[in-house]
């Protein structure tokens, strides 16, 4: 029996018989065995054919006394620098917090930054200034911080937090630190969490809805003010898409496009047209068109559909991005006219933002170079672009308590 084979010219097909795995969203993959240029370029032309992977630069602005930007000093930048390589995936830090935590294409958690209470993860309370890689492991996939404490979840679909554990924010039953990453329960479907103040939020492959640690104005949507240090179930449906933890409240969004918030109240954040605290969720307006919401201290940022930008609440510095600064607002206000916001992200008095043409614009406060626009001083009241980049990855934004961060992709 012959072992050449018409369909796989030049190659044995037992033992070299090529075979591919193809490119991810446009990137990576591999091929083996033997081919011919006719085979790989029809693999090529379906979009099945291995594709370089792209780099992706982490940089960050604003605040650095403690070391939150990553570049191995404490020298406030006004301005985007790098941070360590080419392979970094997503960036995450607290609204009100100084450290960072970020991972790699690779699947490694790193973090730097303040490590008062171990968040960090590695074991310490020693701060860094630049990433230090948490643990070992290749799994990590979502994190998120919160001032002093910090979560994440695994590819298995496991969540672990560390840090501080006031309130029972960490969500394993009692209310000590740790300083290295543990399992919150023994499931493996959280899908995605959200740390605010003292206040995790986290919803399951169900589509369930689950908070835990401190309650203050009913954030954890039980209808009442008390902090429980392992996951309860808001209500009891199965509809929960995407929520957002703030500082002392929730908003979240449901499968039916429907906004929901629930807590603090006082500055308008929850943004059903009043300043009354909610201890059980409420629905913003009556629309249907919700796509995306990020809750900042004491300030809201959503988008719909139609690429439009939405905010309420304080707007002591510009925050809402109006025009205006003084005025808070109780009720969802449109930032400009533009139907091309991708991923807003809300922070410490100030905003960021993605375009769909990959740009970054900020505004708000903007005192420690947290805009990133090169210039400190005076509020900016509505959209500016940082720098002229097109490149920037729409959900790898985020801030700390005065700094920001980005990630670039190509």
């Amino acid at each position: 029996e012959s072992q050449m084979s018409g369909k796989w010219p030049g190659g044995f097909i037992k033992k070299t018989a090529p075979t591919v795995v193809g490119p991810v969203d446009g990137e990576g993959g591999s091929a083996s065995g033997i081919w011919t240029l006719d085979q790989a370029a029809d693999y090529e032309q379906r979009g099945l054919w291995p594709m370089p992977t792209l780099s992706r630069e982490l940089y960050a602005w604003g605040k650095n006394n403690v070391g939150q930007i990553g570049d191995g000093t404490t020298t406030d930048r006004s301005s985007p620098v790098q941070v360590g390589g080419i392979t970094w995936s997503t960036v995450r830090g607290p609204m009100y917090g100084q450290h960072v935590l970020a991972t790699k294409t690779d699947g490694t958690l790193w973090a730097w930054g303040v490590n008062g209470y171990g968040q960090l993860g590695n074991s310490n309370t020693t701060s860094y200034s630049s990433p230090i890689q948490v643990g070992a492991l290749t799994t990590w996939s979502k994190m998120t911080g919160a001032n002093q404490s910090s979560a994440a979840i695994k590819t298995d679909g496991t969540l672990w937090t560390w840090g501080y554990n006031g309130y029972g924010i960490l969500g394993n039953g009692n209310v000590l630190p740790l300083s290295s990453p543990g399992q919150v329960g023994t499931l493996t479907t959280w899908s995605d969490v959200s740390m605010g103040g003292h206040n995790t939020i986290a919803t399951k492959t169900d589509g369930t809805l689950w908070g835990w640690g401190r309650n203050a104005a009913g954030a954890l949507g039980q209808g009442n003010i008390i902090a429980y240090s392992s996951p309860v179930q808001i209500g009891a449906l199965t509809t929960w898409l995407q929520a957002s933890a703030g500082y002392t409240c929730t908003l979240a969004i449901k499968t039916d496009g429907t906004l929901w918030a629930w807590g603090n109240n006082n500055q308008g954040e929850l943004g059903d047209g009043t300043t009354t605290a909610r201890s059980s969720p409420v629905q913003v307006g009556a629309l249907t068109t919700w796509l995306t919401v990020s809750a900042g201290l004491y300030s809201t940022y959503a988008t719909k559909t139609d690429g439009t930008l939405w905010a309420w609440g304080w707007n002591n510095n510009g925050q809402i991005g109006n025009g205006a600064q003084g005025t808070n607002i109780s009720s969802p206000v449109q930032v400009g006219a533009l139907t091309t916001w991708s991923h807003p992200v809300g922070g410490y008095q100030f905003t960021l933002a993605t375009k769909t043409d990959g740009t970054l614009w900020g505004w708000g406060q903007t005192s420690s170079g947290q805009l990133g626009n090169g210039i400190g001083g005076a509020p900016i009241l509505s959209p500016v672009q940082i720098g002229a980049l097109t490149t920037w990855k729409s959900t790898g934004i985020s801030r700390s308590r005065k700094s920001g961060y980005g990630i670039t992709q190509g």
